[in-house]
């Protein structure tokens, strides 16, 4: 994935999370429910009012700096763990749950066969003008879920989220033969700056949603002290993970897909690389250009266009 580049775009994630606060907040309150709960009740928040009131100011203090300094410190360690997470969501699996990519692939490749079988036997329907209003519901929904994965048997990834991301990746190679792991950082200083932010905040949300699912999976930690904490920390993994991660997932890569299309020509037009002049043309010099950005070409085709001088070029 891009993964490395939005790491360095979206930056200083230790800052930006130590701004955003709020879940940890509300993760830290939940806890103190908990407890709460195991404790006694109610009434030993009114022990804890009470004895804070009893502190001196400078204790009080010192109290409320180490909570907000706490809860901070929290987010930050989160919001650190964020990047590392997705790419374990995306199916990036190393030692000790290695052995789970083979497994997940199979089960992957399985779904998207019986999926295109389906999706072939109602096209056969429709076309013949035979499906029923349900099958063509039906066809739809489908259709929506293979757009879920990579057009390639080989460029699935073991999840959900992994294939939705390599999926929007894949799209522009099918499409114009460019590689976006390669040629994005340069597209990305193309594009306007309204785009630029779009991204960046559908990019946001989906490192939220991660942090989401940390926090939910963090709370079981709060089962010693009651067993309710369980079935709200599974929720919250599961509506995650099953809801909200591929949701997010899934705008940012399509908007991911919709800058290139509408942008590409602006980065043949700055490396003065020669426009494609049809489709088939364009996925061949696509695949050229992608070739340039990342190992460079010796030889002397293709010509770079002329520069456009700014004094003559026509307004």
């Amino acid at each position: 994935m891009i993964g490395k580049f939005w790491e360095s775009v979206g930056g200083k994630l230790a800052d930006r999370w130590a701004g955003a606060s709020g879940p940890a907040l509300v993760f830290w309150v939940g806890g103190l429910l908990a407890w709460l709960i195991g404790h006694g009740g109610w009434h030993r928040l009114t022990d804890l009012g009470t004895w804070l009131q009893r502190q001196p100011a400078a204790g009080q203090v010192a109290a409320l700096l180490a909570l907000l300094l706490g809860v901070a410190t929290s987010s930050v360690v989160v919001g650190w763990a964020v990047e590392g997470t997705l790419r374990l969501m995306e199916g990036y699996l190393t030692w000790p749950v290695a052995f789970l990519r083979p497994l997940l692939l199979r089960w992957t490749r399985h779904s998207a066969r019986r999926v295109l079988t389906e999706l072939q036997e109602l096209a056969v329907e429709i076309g013949e003008g035979r499906a029923t209003p349900d099958q063509r519901a039906r066809f739809q929904s489908l259709d929506r879920r293979r757009r879920d994965w990579p057009s390639q048997p080989d460029r699935y990834m073991p999840t959900r989220v992994g294939n939705i991301l390599r999926a929007g990746e894949s799209r522009p190679v099918d499409k114009y033969g460019l590689d976006p792991v390669a040629v994005w950082p340069h597209i990305w200083l193309l594009l306007p700056s309204q785009v630029r932010q779009d991204l960046v905040a559908a990019r946001t949300a989906l490192d939220g949603a991660v942090a989401g699912f940390l926090w939910g999976l963090l709370f079981s930690v709060f089962t010693v002290w009651t067993p309710w904490a369980l079935p709200v920390s599974a929720a919250a993994v599961t509506i995650t993970c099953f809801f909200l991660l591929p949701t997010r997932a899934r705008t940012f890569a399509d908007l991911i897909e919709a800058a290139i299309d509408l942008h590409r020509i602006d980065l043949y037009k700055q490396l003065r690389w020669p426009l494609p002049t049809d489709p088939v043309a364009e996925r061949a010099s696509g695949r050229l250009l992608t070739r340039y950005l990342v190992r460079g070409i010796d030889t002397p085709e293709p010509a770079f266009t002329p520069p456009v001088d700014p004094w003559t070029a026509p307004p």
